[in-house]
């Protein structure tokens, strides 16, 4: 059974940085797609950055330039690191790993910038 554990929220001024990982238990990690999401209030919860097994990267729009995904598959982890942070970025944000039907999801972690 795959889980995912999320870490690294908090709170942070306007301009500041935050690194979220997350951690995965369960096999197959290394052949499975990993994405960002995340979910403001009032708000549909909307796709980061992803990673695919091969490394290719794909970001929002919103986030280009500022956040930067990346893996580790000898840690089964895939991190977020956040920078220029605004206070637009304030979400619950989710990791979310996919392989083949497979979808699993974190229990999210929350990220709040202030102004």
């Amino acid at each position: 059974q795959v889980q995912l554990v999320e870490s690294g929220g908090g709170l942070v001024q306007a301009g500041g940085s935050l690194r979220l990982s997350c951690a995965a238990s369960g096999i197959f990690f290394s052949i499975s797609d990993m994405g960002w999401y995340r979910q403001a209030p009032g708000k549909q919860r909307e796709l980061v950055a992803g990673i695919n097994r091969g490394g290719g990267t794909n970001y929002a729009d919103s986030v280009k330039g500022r956040f930067t995904i990346s893996r580790d598959n000898t840690k089964k982890t895939v991190y977020l690191q956040m920078n220029s942070l605004e206070p637009e970025d304030t979400a619950i944000y989710y990791c979310k790993l996919s392989r083949g039907s497979l979808e699993v999801w974190g229990q999210g972690t929350l990220v709040t910038v202030s102004s």
